[in-house]
C-alpha cells in the first residue's frame, strides 16, 4: 500500500486516446476518492474503482509528460486506423451488394 500512497497521481481514461490526470486523496483496496486537478470546477471530490485508474505516478508533471507522450503514440497510429476504416467500409459495402443481389436473383429466379 505505500507504493500508492507515494504514486498519488494517476490517469484515468476519459475516452479512447486520451486520459484525464486524477489526483489520488484517499484509498481502499477496491476504491479511490480525489479530484481532477485540470477541470476549470474542481468539485467534491469524486469516487472511482481502482480498475479505472491507467496508470499512477509520483508527480503532476510526471503524469502529464506520461499522457502527453501517451498522445503522441496514439497519433502515430492515425492513419493505419483510417485506412481500417476506409476498407472496413468497402468490404461491408460489398457484404451488402451480395446480399441484395443474391435476394434480387433470388426473386427473378421464382
Amino acid at each position: 500500500m505505500s507504493e500508492r500512497v507515494e504514486r498519488p497521481w494517476a490517469l484515468m481514461r476519459h475516452h479512447a486516446g486520451w486520459a484525464d490526470v486524477f489526483h489520488i486523496e484517499t484509498e481502499s483496496a477496491d476504491s479511490i476518492t480525489g479530484f481532477y486537478p485540470d477541470r476549470e470546477t474542481v468539485g467534491p471530490p469524486v469516487s472511482y474503482s481502482v480498475r479505472a485508474v491507467l496508470a499512477r505516478f509520483p508527480t503532476l508533471e510526471a503524469a502529464r509528460a506520461a499522457r502527453e507522450g501517451a498522445v503522441a503514440e496514439w497519433r502515430k497510429h492515425d492513419a493505419g486506423v483510417r485506412d481500417a476504416e476506409t476498407k472496413l467500409r468497402e468490404a461491408e459495402k460489398a457484404r451488402e451488394d451480395a446480399w441484395l443481389t443474391c435476394l434480387r436473383d433470388a426473386a427473378k429466379a421464382s
